[in-house]
C-alpha cells in the first residue's frame, strides 16, 4: 500500500495564481479509510470507493498575500489523461488536524500523465485556475 505511494508522483507540488498558493497531493484512496472512521464524522466524501484505481486528490489552498489557510472556497477539480476528457467534480471541504483541505476521489485506470485542473472560486468574478501535472505509474 505505502509502496504504491511512493510510486504515484506530483510532478508539481504547488502552483500560485489568483492570489492563492495550492498544494496538490494524490493518493491511493485504502490510504484515507481510517478517517472519518471514528463514528463522529460522516464517511469522507460520502464513503472510500471500491476498486484498484481509485484515488484521493487532495488540495490545501492557502491567501498568497498572507499564507492564511483558505477555508471558504469553492474549489472544482477536473483530472484527465494526455489526449483524453477528463472527470469533473466539486472538491468537498475536510477537516483534517484543525485544518481545512479540499477532497475528492478520483478513477485513475492506467500508466498516464495526468492533469488536475483546479478552479477555486472565493467571492471573485471568475475563479483562479491553476494546473498540475501528475505521473501516474501503477
Amino acid at each position: 500500500m505505502w509502496v504504491d505511494a511512493a510510486i504515484a508522483q506530483v510532478i508539481e507540488q504547488s502552483k500560485t495564481a489568483g492570489g492563492f498558493k495550492v498544494y496538490l497531493g494524490v493518493v491511493p484512496a485504502e490510504i484515507v479509510k481510517g478517517l472519518g472512521a471514528a463514528g463522529k464524522e460522516p464517511p469522507m466524501h460520502g464513503g472510500i470507493p471500491e476498486g484498484a484505481h481509485e484515488y484521493h486528490v487532495v488540495a490545501a489552498v492557502f491567501d498568497a498575500a498572507t499564507g492564511a489557510r483558505v477555508s471558504d472556497a469553492v474549489v472544482t477539480a477536473e483530472v484527465s489523461g494526455l489526449g483524453l476528457s477528463g472527470s469533473r467534480k466539486k472538491l468537498e471541504p475536510m477537516q483534517i488536524a484543525g485544518t481545512t483541505t479540499y477532497g475528492g476521489f478520483f478513477n485513475l485506470p492506467g500508466f498516464d500523465l495526468y492533469t488536475v485542473k483546479l478552479a477555486i472560486e472565493r467571492g471573485a468574478a471568475s475563479p483562479a485556475v491553476l494546473e498540475f501535472r501528475y505521473g501516474h505509474r501503477r
